[in-house]
Order: C-alpha cells, then structure tokens, then sequence
C-alpha cells in the first residue's frame, strides 16, 4: 500500500540529526523550477501565490539562495521539514525508525517544487504550491509542468513494493497533480467529518490533521489492504459503513472546540 499527503507552506528549519538523507528522483526539475521562479520579481511572486510583500520577499531570496549543491545546513528531510496541520497529525519526529524506513518506501509527499517527495528525501526551504500558474517551457501551470510524471513515478513505486492499493490523504489541490488516466493502483481518499449541532460536516484544520494521522496509523502498522484502514480511530474518529463508499470511506467524531 501507498499513501501520499501535501506538503506544507509552514516550515520546521530547527536543527534535524540524521545521515541518511537521500536525494529527491525530480531534482533536476525542482532546480528548473527553482531558476524559473527566482526570475519572477516580488509583486509577480504576491500575485502567483497571493501572498502578503513579506512572504514574497522570504521566498524571491529562497529560490535565489536554492543551489544546485547545496551546503548540508541548508537541506531538511521532507518529512521533518514541512509543520503544517497535516504534519501535526503525522508526528514524523516521533516515528521510530522502523516506522520511518518503511515510509520511506510507502509514503510519498507530492509537491509543486520537487514532485514527489520520499519521507528522507533532502529538500531545501521553499514554498511554490501546486496551483501555483507559473510558465515553464512545458506549459502555463505546475499541473502542466509535471503532466503524467507524478502517477508514473506513483506507478513505479507500486511496482517496487507490490502495492495495488493508493490511500490518497493529499489535498484536491495537489492530488489534481497525479494523471488518473495514468495512474494504475485503486485510489481510496478517506473523508474526515465532524458532527455538530446535529449536521457532519468537513472542518479543514481537523481533516488536514486527520489525514496526517490515518498516513501515520498506516506506517506504524505496515497496512497492506483498504479495508485494514477502517480501524483508523485517532483523535475519536470512527468508521462510517453505511456512508462510506470503497473509493471514499467515512470517519466521523464529534466537534471539538
């Protein structure tokens, strides 16, 4: 089994110890992409990512600084790098490090920079989401730029591992990245509800955290099959068969503040 999540636009650039980062399969593009953005000037960049002057001053100096080879200091594990609300419910710090070689062949993190992502996969700071519209010679948005590279590598990877089933607990923004057409594993995309005042309904902050939790609960139990996630009952989430579909089953807790 594969799962894949989102990046993050908030980083964790503290201080990580390891020596068995490996290099991310898209670098050459990443460093293309890199070279593209860092031409753009800072109003061009607040209007491609709709960011305030300050972000966009951050990021021109981040795609400026982005080097070829770069030195170690500047260069995180993607799955440590990246602090968003997905990533508070993965708690990739607290993995062990079974879990975490595991991942390595199981989880995978789409990106607008680098494409795919493994868990160890060295990433410098950076921040071009996925929707982002920003020309290349390959077309006029990054869902052009990396067309059906994205499933093949996803392919590949199912191969590798004898995985015939994909738990998608990424975003719609950066799943719109993988070419279904090309894609060849069952794609199943849990859906996370909160139940209040008597509706259920999707809370994004709670279901961004829930995914990073069901790709966790996935790696720390080495699960093979779709039905196995059914288990999946962090922060109170349960099970719902009679609203659940195969492509798209239900978890639902009620509301917390």
């Amino acid at each position: 089994m594969l799962v894949c999540i989102s990046p993050a636009k908030k980083l964790d650039w503290s201080a990580v110890e390891r020596t068995d980062l490996t290099l991310p399969d898209f670098s050459k593009e990443a460093l293309s992409l890199a070279k593209t953005a860092r031409g753009l000037s800072i109003t061009e960049l607040q209007n491609l990512m709709k960011i305030s002057l300050n972000l966009a001053q951050l990021n021109q100096d981040r795609f400026k600084n982005y080097a070829e080879t770069p030195d170690v200091g500047a260069l995180r594990p993607a799955a440590l790098a990246f602090a968003g609300d997905t990533y508070q419910g993965l708690e990739a710090t607290t993995l062990s490090d079974d879990d975490m070689r595991w991942a390595q062949d199981h989880l995978r993190i789409l990106s607008g920079l680098y494409g795919v992502l493994r868990p160890l996969d060295q990433i410098q700071a950076y921040r071009l989401e996925m929707g982002s519209r920003l020309n290349t010679q390959r077309g006029k948005s990054l869902y052009e730029y990396w067309g059906s590279n994205i499933a093949k590598a996803l392919n590949d990877q199912a191969v590798a591992t004898g995985s015939t089933t994909l738990i998608n607990c990424a975003s719609q923004e950066y799943f719109g990245a993988v070419d279904l057409k090309i894609l060849k594993v069952d794609t199943v995309t849990p859906q996370f509800l909160e139940f209040k005042d008597g509706k259920a309904k999707i809370v994004s902050f709670f279901a961004k955290k829930a995914r990073g939790a069901m790709a966790r609960f996935v790696m720390q139990n080495r699960l093979s099959r779709a039905d196995q996630i059914m288990d999946f009952d962090s922060g109170g989430y349960e099970y719902q068969p009679d609203q659940s579909t195969y492509e798209k089953p239900v978890f639902l807790r009620t509301y917390r503040v």
